[in-house]
């Protein structure tokens, strides 16, 4: 037996480009896998998976060999191009014409897959959210498959919620319907250009020959989307605060009016931010105005973005904990949010109305005692003559002391008055504040010690202007003093007391550069 036959076909003609079609060369002898050259296809196809198959057929004691080679291609451009002929052992095939169509010429009812790809508007501000969705159409058994993002630079794209599965009829043919959705946000005006989204995979579709007795067989696929162009527009000259564009913003605030809170005890807040159409990394950063007499401590915005009913929508959650420093009826301003409603073409603001809250003296601290003590009667002079009289001659002499000390050292008295009058009347032990874990102790003693370092009082409201660390430490320890969940305070204290050595090194540095003396020091 020789080779004496050598045939080439494909399962399909025309095709359409891109698509892969089943290329069989058929030899009637035994050979082995290698023996077919199929480098000359690389010119003009996409060479896909290979397979080789060999039959026996003995029939009136005639043996009839086959050696049969299965390649996939997909031609790489339209109109006419030409499958080469192959040689094995001097016998050669016939070449083949193959017909490469557009895949939009083919009637969408004879593809087993194609692709639909729609956009929300072809107009869009900066920033603002554009919904790109893609739809894959089967009319065969999905393998395997990728679908790639849309391709584009200047903008962020993100896949919206997870993949959804449905059937459709189309021309009268059923299909698979995998729909996948894509948020688009442009940086920059002008023109964004979002390149068609590519899929590849493989499908089961029936084996060559057909027949009751026909198996199917994996066959690679891939389709391309088209492409769409959309115009970005700047933000308008008129807007005025945070860039946000969406269909709708709306602020809420879970709050009761009508309460009364206490002075020292935080005040949470939770305000939430919603805005319809719009991606999370768009929402601003809340402002949330206190009046005199209150400290906010905000925590970390928590912003992400949801997919509900086919919508998206941003949301950021804020959550502020109010102090008030002393008693009385405050109000809390009206929080406003500026956004761009793109559908009116105007500025608009998402706002929470002012509230009304009472402030009531903090429980723990001690009322002072008004009346008056009642004055003691007796019914005897007794010794209050004597004592007067005593308390006559010891001020005489304290005053002739004080005259003599006037004469001799007038400047060191003035400067002793003067230095008492300056030094807190009240001093606090720090360390043992401390020990004793007493907030309002620890921020008396910090006081005071500052008050001696600069040689006059010092209230809490001039501790920022002399040293911020030490304010913004003090800040803390009354956050956590008032904080209803119990928070570790030594750490502070001891953050604290860092920074009081250094704020006293160097009030002691400033006072040498001062001196005359100090240009001496070597």
């Amino acid at each position: 037996m020789a080779l004496t036959e050598l045939q080439a076909s494909v399962d399909k003609n025309p095709v359409t480009q891109g698509e892969y079609i089943a290329l069989t060369v058929t030899a009637d002898d035994d050979l082995e896998s290698q023996a077919l050259d199929t480098s000359a296809l690389l010119k003009n196809f996409i060479v896909g998976r290979t397979s080789v198959g060999r039959s026996t057929q003995i029939i009136n004691f005639d043996t009839r060999k086959e050696t049969r080679w299965q390649i996939l291609i997909s031609p790489k451009q339209l109109g006419q191009v030409t499958i080469p002929a192959f040689e094995i052992n001097g016998v050669k095939s016939n070449p083949i014409a193959l017909q490469v169509v557009d895949s939009a010429s083919q009637p969408q009812q004879m593809q087993n897959l194609f692709l639909r790809t729609s956009v929300s508007s072809d107009e869009a501000y900066v920033g603002q959210l554009i919904t790109y969705k893609v739809k894959l159409y089967l009319a065969v058994d999905l393998q395997r498959g990728v679908l790639s993002a849309p391709n584009l630079d200047g903008a962020q794209v993100k896949q919206v919620g997870d993949d959804k599965d449905s059937t459709d009829i189309v021309n009268g043919r059923r299909y698979r319907v995998i729909e996948r959705t894509y948020s688009i946000v442009a940086d920059n005006p002008g023109k964004l250009m979002i390149s068609g989204v590519n899929f590849s995979g493989d499908v089961l579709v029936n084996g060559a020959g057909g027949g009751m007795f026909s198996f199917q067989e994996s066959r690679p696929v891939q389709a391309q989307g088209d492409s769409t162009v959309v115009t970005i527009k700047p933000v308008p000259q008129s807007y005025v605060g945070d860039w946000l564009v969406a269909d709708v913003v709306a602020l809420q605030e879970d709050w009761k009016d009508g309460q009364t809170y206490e002075a020292g005890q935080p005040i949470t807040r939770n305000i939430s931010l919603y805005a319809s159409n719009a991606d999370e990394t768009s929402l601003p950063d809340l402002n949330i105005p206190l009046p005199p007499g209150m400290r906010s401590y905000p925590d970390k915005a928590v912003k992400k973005t949801i997919a509900r009913d086919g919508q998206t929508v941003a949301k950021l959650t804020q959550t502020v904990a109010i102090v008030p420093s002393k008693a009385g009826d405050f109000t809390l301003p009206e929080v406003k949010v500026a956004w761009w409603n793109p559908h009116l073409n105007k500025e608009e603001y998402a706002t929470l109305p002012a509230r009304q809250i009472k402030v009531k003296p903090a429980s723990n601290t001690p009322t002072p005692d008004l009346t008056m003590p009642t004055p003691t009667t007796t019914t005897s002079a007794g010794y209050w003559p004597a004592a007067t009289a005593i308390l006559a001659v010891l001020w005489l002499m304290t005053l002739g002391l004080w005259l003599s000390a006037r004469r001799k050292a007038p400047i060191k008295v003035v400067d002793r008055i003067m230095a008492t009058a300056t030094t807190p009347t009240a001093p606090a032990n720090l360390q043992s504040a401390i020990d004793k874990d007493d907030a309002a102790e620890v921020l008396n003693a910090l006081l005071h010690e500052v008050s001696s370092i600069k040689g006059q009082n010092i209230s809490l409201g001039q501790l920022t202007q002399l040293s911020a660390p030490l304010a913004a430490i003090a800040s803390k320890i009354q956050a956590a003093h008032y904080s209803r969940t119990p928070k570790e305070t030594a750490p502070l204290y001891q953050e604290l007391q860092g920074a009081l050595a250094q704020f006293r090194s160097d009030e002691l540095q400033k006072k040498q550069q001062k001196s005359p003396l100090s240009s001496l020091n070597p």
